[in-house]
C-alpha cells in the first residue's frame, strides 16, 4: 500500500509526485489493468511465456550474441 506523509509547508504537487514515483515502483496500476479483465489460464501462461523469451532475447543481445 502506497503511503505518503505530507510534511509541513510542502506543496501538494511535490507530495503527489512522489505518491505517484511509489505506485509506479511497487506496481500497482499495472496490476490493477491486468486484473481489470478475466485472464484465460491458456491466455496466462502464453503471456508468461512470451515474457520468458523476451527476456532471454534481451539477455542474448546484451551479450551481442544476436
Amino acid at each position: 500500500m502506497a503511503i505518503v506523509e505530507v510534511y509541513d509547508n510542502e506543496p501538494f504537487e511535490k507530495a503527489f509526485k512522489r505518491f505517484k514515483r511509489i505506485v509506479e515502483r511497487e506496481g500497482i496500476l499495472t496490476e490493477v489493468k491486468r486484473r481489470q479483465f478475466y485472464e484465460k489460464p491458456s491466455e496466462k501462461k502464453k503471456r508468461k511465456e512470451r515474457a520468458a523469451r523476451k527476456r532471454i532475447i534481451k539477455a542474448l543481445k546484451r551479450r551481442s550474441v544476436l
